[in-house]
């Protein structure tokens, strides 16, 4: 199993870097009251730190509108994983628990201002490849959705060999790969584009491995990705 980045995605976003944690027989059943601590002081950093009126103006949220707007996703509608955990902070609310992993990847996107996302590998169905959708994209049920709708063409998508399971770049994740309690093995993507630098998608992501290994255990790999190294292994 491989995760490879299109040639593609490069040629229509110079500059991309990702940062990738591969996690293989970890535990992600329970909590930990220290981590949750963190989270939430984390989030009242934020509230004191930032106005939300002024937030599409960060350079870290704007480059991000300016990709989801260049295959047609307006910014206002559909804005990137990263804008709504903020948007969500800063008018009140809170970004509440849901597993080990996910709210280590949330922590990291906050403390970082950075899209982070995950998939359980072992939902997932051949290799992972982000590219852009095509013509008749099979239909894929979004987390939350009653529905599974197709990928509009051109959008940008992380893919299996069934179906997206990430639409719009990183705005929703499919339900059919999303990290649970269960989950044993899984693939973790810390994402970055300019004026995002190498050092701080490093950082990121040698963080979120830390988290990821003092929390859930098992063997677990981070490495970064860009044009030079597109891909890399997955088993």
């Amino acid at each position: 199993m491989r995760f490879t980045i299109d040639k593609a995605i490069f040629g229509n976003y110079p500059g991309l870097r990702l940062g990738a944690v591969i996690a293989k027989n970890i535990s992600n059943v329970g909590n930990s009251g220290e981590f949750s601590d963190k989270f939430k002081s984390l989030q009242e950093e934020v509230r004191l730190k930032l106005n939300h009126g002024l937030l599409s103006q960060q350079p870290k949220i704007a480059c991000w509108r300016r990709a989801y707007s260049s295959f047609g996703a307006k910014p206002k509608g559909h804005k990137s994983s990263v804008e709504n955990l903020y948007s969500l902070i800063l008018r009140g609310g809170t970004v509440r628990p849901i597993n080990k992993l996910v709210d280590i990847y949330n922590f990291i996107s906050i403390k970082h201002m950075l899209p982070v996302g995950g998939e359980d590998l072992g939902k997932v169905r051949g290799g992972i490849i982000l590219t852009l959708a095509r013509e008749n994209e099979p239909p894929v049920l979004l987390l939350g959705d009653k529905e599974p709708r197709p990928p509009h063409k051109g959008e940008v998508i992380y893919k299996d060999d069934i179906s997206a399971i990430c639409r719009r770049w990183n705005w929703r994740e499919a339900d059919r790969t999303k990290l649970t309690e269960g989950t044993n093995n899984c693939f973790l993507v810390v994402e970055g584009l300019p004026p995002v630098g190498k050092t701080e998608i490093e950082t990121a992501t040698k963080e979120m491995s830390d988290l990821v290994e003092k929390y859930c255990g098992g063997l677990v790999r981070p490495a970064i990705l860009d044009e030079t190294l597109p891909g890399l292994t997955l088993d």
